[in-house]
């Protein structure tokens, strides 16, 4: 029919491009020609290198083995080697007693001794092991003292002669009753009374769960802890 559009050729069917527009895109590359000349020197940029070398050598390096990207730690698992490590932990015994901590009958715990001036505030603290003693922390707090007093009163678990003499020439009076199997030793009770000061000191203290129950790992820690909740009962006092 006349006027009416005309079905494309076979060519044309299913093409962006009429075949006429190909011939006018695609042409002959003809001869091609190298990028580079066969006679210019090149030159690498690195050192030849095969595939699946190890990239590390010497004594660090796994023996004998091809890396092919795999990280060392799959070849040699476990903790580090490192000498600095075994020094710093030690034997389970002297972290236990380098950190305070101890097996008592009331468990694995810490012991914490106090001195304390006649209002009842905490002067210094000791501590040690749940199942040390608490004799030999005495010389350390009474040497902590800022002067002599009149009177040291403690406990009957601090009965020992060799510390009533420490206490005797350090200036002061001992006022520690002696346990049911010694031989009866003077002991005011006028003073002995004033014992309880330390009691309601410790009730104070351990209103902080942290010195109620020890959560620090590291003895420092602890006394840290000790004294700053002492520091707050001198403010509050």
């Amino acid at each position: 029919m006349q006027g009416a559009d005309q079905e494309p050729a076979a060519p044309d069917r299913g093409h962006f491009m009429a075949a006429r527009e190909w011939s006018e895109v695609a042409c002959d590359a003809g001869r091609v020609r190298a990028v580079v000349e066969t006679g210019a020197d090149v030159h690498r940029l690195v050192p030849a290198r095969g595939l699946g070398a190890v990239a590390r050598t010497g004594a660090g390096a796994p023996g004998g083995r091809s890396g092919h990207g795999v990280s060392r730690r799959h070849f040699d698992p476990g903790a580090s080697k490192s000498r600095r490590r075994g020094e710093k932990g030690g034997t389970s015994k002297e972290r236990d007693d380098r950190e305070a901590l101890g097996r008592s009958r009331g468990g694995f715990g810490t012991k914490a001794c106090v001195i304390a001036d006649g209002k009842g505030r905490a002067l210094a603290f000791a501590v040690a092991p749940g199942q040390a003693h608490e004799v030999p922390l005495a010389p350390g707090l009474i040497a902590a003292l800022p002067a002599a007093p009149g009177w040291i009163v403690g406990d009957r678990g601090l009965s020992a002669n060799a510390l009533r003499e420490l206490i005797w020439d350090s200036g002061a009076k001992p006022a520690i009753p002696p346990k049911r199997n010694e031989a009866p030793v003077a002991c005011r009770s006028w003073i002995y009374q004033n014992r309880n000061m330390v009691e309601r000191l410790w009730a104070r203290l351990k209103e902080w769960r942290a010195v109620a129950t020890r959560y620090e790992k590291t003895h420092n820690s602890f006394q840290g802890v000790l004294c700053l909740a002492a520091i707050f009962n001198w403010i509050r006092g």
